[in-house]
């Protein structure tokens, strides 16, 4: 598995994952599609400028042109406070690999390594069993539950925490 940072030519990949109804369904549903190649150019001018890590997950090395999806580190406000949040998508035809947990591990890693982003959490819808098993597994500490917005949608989710200083499995 390789990590790529998000470019201009992953709208497809974008369009797989946010447009789909499947993929979408613990995120209030598939967005609409037009808007999409606004969303890249958001993403890649972030990760180009280093405000967020918006990493491709790329599971043959051998294939770069083939994503399986997307793991991201950024920082945002919540409630006036500095908050760094991870989050992760895979494709359906790669879920199941271990690729979204090897993906989080590696940033966090990374995270870890430059000594970054500080205390790192994730927002889990409560019912998306995967993505609460990938927090669980990698070490994350569940604070409880909470309600959080998602491109304008309100989330009923899991609040997981790790500090990948101290708790990284």
């Amino acid at each position: 598995m390789l990590l790529r940072q998000v470019e201009p030519g992953d709208v497809g990949a974008y369009v797989r994952m946010r447009c789909d109804p499947e993929m979408m369904a613990e995120l209030g549903g598939p967005v609409p599609r037009e808007g999409i190649e606004d969303k890249v150019a958001r993403d890649v001018a972030s990760a180009r400028s280093g405000r967020s890590w918006i990493e491709m997950i790329v599971p043959d090395e051998t294939r770069p042109e083939v994503v399986a999806g997307v793991v991201v580190l950024w920082s945002h406000t919540d409630h006036g406070e500095p908050l760094s949040e991870t989050g992760w998508m895979v494709l359906p035809e790669f879920q199941g690999r271990g690729l979204a947990k090897q993906a989080v591990r590696a940033l966090l890693g990374r995270a870890r390594d430059e000594d970054r982003w500080g205390i790192v959490h994730a927002f889990p819808g409560v019912t998306n069993g995967p993505s609460n098993g990938i927090c669980r597994s990698l070490g994350f500490t569940l604070v409880g539950q909470r309600e959080v917005d998602f491109v304008g949608r309100r989330l009923q989710t899991n609040h997981w925490q790790i500090d990948p200083q101290t708790d990284l499995d």
